[in-house]
Order: C-alpha cells, then structure tokens, then sequence
C-alpha cells in the first residue's frame, strides 16, 4: 500500500549496510552503556553501605532512649553526655530516628525526641508525622533498606537496630548523591549512544557511498547496454566496465569483468546474427530479382497459348490458365519479397509531402470495386491530413489493410477508415466488425508468413506478407504499428510522423 515502508528484502544495498551497522553499533553502546551503569551502580551503593555502616557506629544513642513510654518498671534511661548535632560520614545527610515499640517517637533521657536530619551544615531538621510513619514502616530490619521518606527529604538507605525494650533506632544516609550521579550517568550514555549513532550514520553513508560507487559505475554501464537496441540491424556494442572497475581481486572488480566478459560474448554473437541476416536477406533479394524473369516469361507465354488461333483442348486451356494465376501469384510474392529486402537493407524511401486524405479515398474506391459485398466507409477531418513519405509505399500499406480485411471477413462486413490527426502524430487505422483476430495471433500478426486461422475464412489465397509489409513501411517512415482486436470489433493503425 501506498506510504508503507518497504520490507527489508526490498531496500537497496547502501541501506542494507547502513542499517546493519546502526543496528550492531546500537546493541554494542546499549551494551556497554549498560554494564557501565550497573557497575557504577553497584560500586556507588557498595560505598553508600559503608556511609550507614560508619553512620550507625557513630549514633550511639541506645543509652540515650527511654525503654518504652517512659512508665513502668524502674523507667530506666541513661542520659547521653551529648545533645548535638551527628556527624555526617562521607559529607551526606544522615538521619536518626528514634521510634517506640508503640511506633511514636522515641525520647532521650533529657526528653529530647530522637527525630533529626542532619545536613552537611550541621543543621537538624525533624520529621513530620507523615514521613515518620513511612520510615517506621519500611525500617523493619538490620538489612539496608531504601525509604522514600517524601516531601522535601528525599530517598534514605536506612538500617534499624532493635534495642532492649522493643525500641528501634533508625539510621539512614541519603542516597540524593548516588541517585543524582547515576542520572547523570544515564543521560551521558543516552546522549553518547545518540551522538554516536547520528555521527556513524552520516560517516557510514559516505563512506558505503565512496565504497559501492564502483558498482554504481557497473550498473550504469549495464543500464546503457539495456538501452541498445539490439534486436536488428548492425549493433556496435561499444560499452564496457571501465578498467579500474573490472579488477577481479575485488568483489565489485569480479562483477564488472563478469559483464565485459558477457558483452564481449554478445558482442560476437550479435556479429554472427548480423553477418547471419545480411546473408540471407541478400539471398532473398537476389533470387527475388532473379525469379522475376522467369515469372514474367511464364506469363507471358501462357498469355500467347490462350490467343492462339487454333482450337485448344478445355483441358490445356484451363491448365494454362492456372499456371497464369499461380505465376502472378508468385509475381505478387517475389515483389514483396524484394520490397522487405530492400527495407531490410536501410534503402531510403522517397520523401515527399503526401495527402493521406486523398489517398484513403483512392484505396477506399478500389477496394469498394475489389469486393462491393462489403460496407466501405470513410472517416476523414475536414482539412487534408499531410505526411512526408513515399506516396507509392504509403498506398500500398492501406491497400494491404483494406485488403487483409476484404480477405478475412465475411461479405456484409462493414469496414471504416480513418484519418486523424494526434499531436506530432498521425493515425490511419482500418477497422472491420468481422470475427476479429485471435488472441494467440495477435502478438505475431505483423511478422512475416503469418496467416489467420480457419475462422477467418479467406476467399483467396494469401502470401502471408501484407501486414509485415505494413509494419516496415511504417516503421521505415519512422511510425509504428498497431492492433486491437476482438470479435466485432478489429482495427489496425499506421502511425506517422505528421508533417
């Protein structure tokens, strides 16, 4: 469908190649992006456990607690010698929470609650309900634990320490550092792989360009080999790989010098096809003016056997009287003949401005006197149609095809020519409501010794050259050739160039 990207089998080689090293560069730097993380990582909360570790020795607060409330049996406390600030190891925000087995917060022995964060100035800040909640209920054990206390304190890798009572004393760095650091981390492996890949995809399709501008070369040689024609006629198969491109100690090199060495087999074998050609069209020319003589001869004396005089057996009269008709029969073939050879062989044809108007009206009134069972009609412009042509050649096209539809279509039929002008062309078609031409016929109609079928219910004999004719005179006078057929509905067209 329109606007759908094109498969990857269907992407030429340059984005093949690109999109390959893209691809093993991107899992090559998210690779390498992510080990680098994972160990950063790893090594940053290896330290940030030896920060708790050094913080929890240092917060010495377990004689300061009140066991439980403060009530019962003997209300033991041990009062610290210290009420201030806990030093911070590693230069991170450490907090100590103090909490009851009742989950409140705990006390020292000089009733100070055991709720302080303490920040790199030596400032403490205290926990509101809320946070003091949230750590009580993810510091459960002696294991590190990250706790997000919320608000404006951030995320604490905590540890708990049970004391005597069923008091817990909480201790927690801050992880904003680590957490800080890993981000940055991130976004510079992000923005590496990023930069990374813009700067090998730019480099790599310059430098896959550079690399496969050999077989750019190949292919465009091949390109104008394509664009020969070399169906007929000499053929100078003057393209070939250049030199450097046809190095067989490279990939592309092999490729080329495999196609120098196909073209030179071409090459010769379009030789031998001409050589081959030329041979037998002179053949046909020469033994085509040669019969013409005899022929002519043949004719001429069955011609006087039927004046003589002297009475003549029915039997002798009606045999030379067909060997008059298949001597002008083969009159008729020996002209074409001469007439496909000569065209073949590239001999000028006159050039002089014709009115195809007038000429389709002179064959139109010709083939109405050949066969008035037929219903001939004419479609011609209001203004005279001119071409520069051979004004005897260009006759003959339109009689064959008027001709070749006399002959294959049954008496009633009706038969239109027409002339018309489009654009630097002209077209001349004849076209007939007979039974058409087969499908299998079509592709071959206007090659040489071609003839219809059965159906087509020929009246006479045909030579099988008419429309073969008609093709090389349209083609000699630099036109083309067209069919389009179907049952009730054939037309053959001729076109020219116009004047």
């Amino acid at each position: 469908m329109p606007g759908m990207p094109l498969p990857p089998s269907r992407w030429t080689l340059r984005a093949q190649l690109l999109a390959s090293v893209l691809a093993l560069l991107t899992v090559v730097m998210l690779a390498t992006g992510a080990l680098t993380v994972l160990e950063t990582r790893r090594y940053l909360e290896a330290g940030l456990v030896t920060d708790l570790r050094g913080a929890a020795g240092r917060v010495d607060e377990r004689r300061g607690l009140r066991d439980g409330d403060g009530e019962g049996d003997g209300d033991r406390r041990v009062a610290p010698e210290r009420r201030g600030p806990i030093a911070a190891p590693g230069g991170g925000d450490v907090l100590v929470l103090g909490l009851t087995p009742a989950g409140a917060v705990a006390t020292t022995a000089s009733g100070v609650e055991l709720n302080a964060v303490v920040n790199e100035s030596g400032a403490d800040d205290t926990l509101d309900a809320g946070q003091v909640a949230a750590v009580a209920a993810a510091a459960t054990g002696t294991r590190p634990t990250r706790v997000e206390v919320g608000g404006d304190v951030g995320t604490y890798l905590t540890t708990t320490e049970v004391l005597p009572g069923g008091s817990r004393l909480v201790v927690g760095v801050s992880t904003e550092q680590v957490d800080e650091l890993l981000a940055k981390l991130l976004a510079v492996v992000a923005g590496g792989t990023a930069i990374g890949l813009v700067l090998v995809g730019v480099g790599g399709t310059v430098l896959i360009r550079r690399s496969l501008a050999p077989l750019d070369r190949v292919a465009a040689t091949a390109r104008r080999v394509s664009a020969l024609k070399l169906d007929s006629g000499q053929v100078a198969l003057a393209e070939r790989v250049p030199a450097q491109d046809a190095d067989e100690r490279t990939e592309v090199g092999q490729v080329g010098l495999a196609l120098n060495t196909m073209l030179d087999n071409v090459e010769s074998a379009l030789h031998a096809r001409q050589e081959s050609e030329t041979q037998v069209r002179q053949f046909v020319a020469d033994a085509s003016h040669e019969l013409r003589t005899p022929l002519a001869s043949i004719r001429g004396y069955a011609e006087l056997t039927r004046r003589e005089t002297d009475p003549v057996p029915e039997t002798v009269t009606h045999a030379i009287g067909r060997v008059e008709s298949e001597a002008l029969r083969m009159q008729v073939l020996v002209e074409d003949l001469l007439l496909l050879a000569r065209l073949d062989a590239g001999r000028p044809l006159e050039r002089d401005r014709v009115d195809l108007s007038l000429l389709a009206v002179n064959a139109v009134s010709d083939a109405h006197a050949a066969a008035p069972d037929h219903a001939w009609e004419l479609d011609l412009p209001e203004e005279p149609v001119e071409v520069s042509g051979d004004e005897a050649r260009l006759h003959q096209v339109l009689a064959n095809l008027l001709a070749n539809a006399r002959t294959h279509t049954p008496p009633g039929t009706r038969v239109v020519t027409r002339v018309r002008p489009e654009g630097p062309l002209v077209r001349l078609s004849v076209r007939d409501d007979g039974p058409g031409v087969p499908e299998a016929l079509q592709p071959s109609v206007f090659e040489r010794f071609t003839r219809g079928d059965d159906s087509r219910n020929r009246a006479n004999g045909s030579t099988g050259l008419g429309l073969s004719i008609v093709a090389a005179v349209g083609q000699a006078h630099g036109g083309r050739v067209e069919v389009s057929s179907r049952p009730g509905d054939t037309t053959f067209s001729v076109l020219l160039p116009a004047t």
